[in-house]
């Protein structure tokens, strides 16, 4: 594909007798931000420190850019910013020490403070690292991975120890980027936030994939709901699935949307018998409540 920044192919990988990466293949458009999702222990970390060539794989390509990537071959890395786990930090250097020691010779002091800037980390970057909370050690390795400007990002639970302003700044940040054509590869729990930011899904789930789309193709497959808070709501049910509305099986009385329902159908018929609509919203379902579905629905094709 000659728009992908990475190519991953039939990557298999073992820990001993254990296989916890089974014939992954998966590609990254340049410039899009793809989301790596997956239950804990479904193989997230794995693919990210393969695709960094941190280990060997017993089988399989990873290319970067149209170089490949092992253990032995690491030019490729070159274009590479990444946060994986948790940042190495060295307690006795200030912030700024790290973001010299770690960027190349070729990036200026003016890159740096950019960064630290655009991180909001001006009032304590001068402060020894030992001193720094969670979240100011997230930053700087944030800030790590983005310093040289890579062409292609790769961030594993960027999020983390972050509070909500700190959170709304990185997608700034990665939104801003991508827009110049960075490539982003994040892994992140926290799919609300996750959710605001990708163009695509990868999804693993015990060490293969079970689903690549765009964002957008996964929404739409999710139902649309309309929810009601009515007078009596379990006579509303009835009376809703006496006229033909299919019905949610959640707690809350959802009708499920389709082309033909109209709101006006819905309140009249109600109003009709006697029952007050006290509420009424429009719920699409979210990334979380479509990959349950996805996951669940992997786990019936196996059984």
């Amino acid at each position: 594909m000659a728009d992908a920044i990475l190519n991953v192919e039939h990557l298999n990988k073992n820990f001993g007798r254990k296989q916890v990466l089974k014939d992954v293949s998966f590609s990254v458009q340049t410039g899009h931000i793809v989301g790596l999702v997956g239950p804990n222990g479904a193989g997230k970390s794995t693919i990210m420190k393969a695709v960094l060539g941190l280990f060997n794989y017993s089988s399989g390509n990873i290319m970067i850019d149209g170089e490949p990537v092992s253990p032995t071959s690491h030019k490729a890395m070159d274009k590479v910013g990444a946060l994986i786990e948790y940042p190495g930090i060295y307690p006795f250097l200030t912030g700024y020490q790290h973001l010299q020691l770690f960027s190349k010779e070729s990036t200026s002091k003016d890159q740096l403070m950019d960064i630290v800037d655009k991180m909001k980390m001006d009032s304590y970057i001068n402060r020894k690292a030992k001193t720094y909370s969670l979240g100011m050690k997230q930053k700087l390795g944030i800030a790590l991975a983005l310093v040289d400007r890579p062409k292609f990002v790769i961030l594993d639970e960027p999020m983390n120890g972050l509070d909500p302003q700190a959170n709304k700044d990185l997608r700034t940040i990665i939104l801003d980027l991508a827009k110049q054509g960075t490539t982003f590869l994040i892994s992140s729990h926290i799919l609300s936030e996750l959710e605001k930011l990708v163009d695509d899904l990868v999804v693993i789930d015990k060490g293969q994939i079970v689903y690549t789309e765009s964002m957008a193709n996964l929404e739409s497959g999710g139902k649309k709901l309309l929810v009601l808070q009515t007078s009596d709501d379990t006579r509303a049910k009835e009376i809703l699935t006496q006229n033909g509305y299919q019905l949610d099986d959640g707690d809350k009385l959802s009708i499920i949307e389709t082309d033909s329902t109209k709101m006006a159908d819905v309140i009249k018929l109600l109003s009709d018998n006697d029952i007050e609509i006290e509420d009424v919203q429009h719920v699409h379902s979210d990334l979380e409540t479509s990959l349950l579905n996805l996951l669940k629905n992997d786990k019936v094709k196996e059984s």
